[in-house]
């Protein structure tokens, strides 16, 4: 797919200077990254109107929510700290 001219030349544009034995590896990098790109480009998946997915809410509803603060106490009893109605940490600046 692509030439160890076609290396050198990128080479040359990026300023860099490469050794024989990197512009054989960056060739061969080339090749794999093109190939695999050439094989994303046979994919050609369906829109979302033709799948049937445009415009369907997959979220479930809600059921009856509990009471406010039944369960504050609960978990502000297992935290290491805290002050009030709050978890105490360490401040991060």
């Amino acid at each position: 797919m692509i030439t160890k001219e076609e290396v050198e030349k990128l080479a040359e544009l990026s300023k860099i200077r490469l050794k024989e034995t990197e512009k054989e590896s960056l060739r061969l990098d080339f090749e794999a990254i093109l190939s695999y790109i050439a094989q994303i480009n046979k994919v050609s998946p369906d829109p979302p109107e033709e799948s049937g997915s445009l415009g369907v809410n997959l979220m479930r509803d809600d059921g009856r929510p509990h009471e406010s603060g039944v369960f504050t106490e609960k978990l502000l009893s297992q935290a290491p700290s805290r002050e009030r109605n709050f978890i105490k940490v360490k401040k991060i600046l």
